[in-house]
């Protein structure tokens, strides 16, 4: 009997997770609320999104080796108990403590949205073999309009009862949302007693492909991550009326959602390295435009950023399964994702050592270098039997 492929509630189920998983993508929303409720310095509420990304890449890492050892519901359970639980902790966390601000809420909400991320994605590539892309694509879309969700969800809720009350609810609402959808999650039944075939992560790091491709995540960092965390005070500097920043973040997160949807699925058609080319052009592209943009001109060019650095993330887990095969998917995708914990503390040293002008030159070169780690990309002799096609 062939192996059942396709299903439905587990890409629901992943697009309802990846909806709250996205505070990164948000972290201007959040930046000042921060900073006035804990009396944070913007530097100091600039490290906790830098440890939050750091917690993220580290946390898909054992993330992925915890779905792959034990399964994605599993996994999923875990992740949503240690995402709840640092936003609870945030809400009763006192002020002016940085230290236990990082404890209590950034590692444990960045590993718990790391531990989410492996589940749902994995598991939706196994039911999707034969349209990775678009299967991570339709779960990552999700992750990208979470930005949009929560900027409308922190305004509403933190600008009439206060930031504290902001973190406990959305703990409250993950609890629900991200504890049902891991009970749905659940890996396809196979065929007969053989395996799926991959690549071992421990024989995966010893390969160039995977230093590369870690290389590669973590220089697609920095053309975003740079701004990301001011980019309220940013627009505003830059001529956008005040009222309207906040649109800049929501903007932000649906170009984040199309390039999460569209970039996945067209590398499906065209391969992976094709689409990767364009997304760090891209990068490069919209860093030159943000250096430059004013008004309503710099929304759009952080758009073009969130675009294509999301897409690059969407397409990278595909990638992986390409390159090294479907039985490690989880732990594999995880260790390349520490790309992401690299990037995020290269891009804070930059931020508070660097001036704005030399951020944008070290935006656009990090780009640049990114796009250069996939022309040496090749395929390998093992993992699945089409991925020459795929890669190339």
């Amino acid at each position: 009997m062939p192996q059942k492929t396709g299903n439905p509630k587990v890409l629901a189920a992943g697009a309802a997770v990846q909806l709250l998983t996205g505070i990164p993508a948000a972290w201007g929303i959040f930046q000042r609320p921060v900073c006035e409720t804990y009396g944070f310095s913007g530097g100091q509420a600039s490290l906790v999104f830098a440890v939050l990304v750091a917690g993220y890449g580290i946390g898909c890492a054992v993330g992925g080796f915890v779905q792959d050892r034990r399964s994605p519901r599993f996994a999923a359970l875990w992740g949503t108990a240690l995402l709840a639980g640092g936003s609870f902790a945030a809400a009763f966390l006192p002020q002016g403590r940085i230290v236990l601000f990082l404890l209590g809420y950034s590692v444990p909400a960045g590993v718990g949205s790391a531990f989410l991320a492996p589940a749902v994605l994995a598991c939706a590539q196994k039911w999707y073999r034969n349209r990775k892309g678009l299967a991570t694509g339709v779960s990552g879309a999700s992750m990208g309009l979470s930005g949009a969700f929560l900027t409308l969800f922190v305004r509403g809720i933190a600008g009439r009862w206060g930031m504290r009350v902001c973190f406990g609810v959305l703990g409250a609402v993950v609890l629900v949302v991200c504890g049902l959808s891991a009970a749905v999650l659940v890996n396809p039944p196979q065929d007969g007693p053989a395996p799926q075939q991959g690549m071992g992560p421990r024989q995966m790091i010893r390969t160039s492909q995977y230093r590369l491709c870690v290389a590669g995540i973590a220089l697609a960092a920095p053309p975003v991550l740079l701004f990301s965390p001011e980019i309220l005070s940013l627009a505003a500097d830059r001529g956008l009326p005040e009222q309207w920043a906040p649109v800049c973040v929501a903007l932000g997160s649906a170009a984040s959602a199309l390039g999460r949807l569209l970039c996945p699925a067209a590398s499906d058609r065209l391969g992976r390295k094709p689409v990767l080319y364009g997304v760090y052009a891209g990068l490069a592209a919209g860093s030159a435009a943000l250096a430059f943009a004013q008004g309503w001109w710099f929304p759009a060019a952080y758009c073009t950023l969130t675009f294509f650095y999301s897409g690059g993330a969407a397409v990278q887990p595909a990638l992986n399964t390409d390159l090294f095969g479907l039985a490690h998917a989880g732990v594999n995708y995880g260790l390349t994702a520490l790309g992401m914990s690299a990037g995020s503390l290269l891009s804070y040293a930059g931020s508070q050592l660097l001036p704005l002008s030399a951020r944008h030159i070290l935006a656009g070169i990090s780009a640049g270098a990114g796009g250069a780690c996939f022309l040496f990309v090749k395929p390998l002799r093992q993992g699945c039997k089409d991925q020459g096609k795929r890669v190339q």
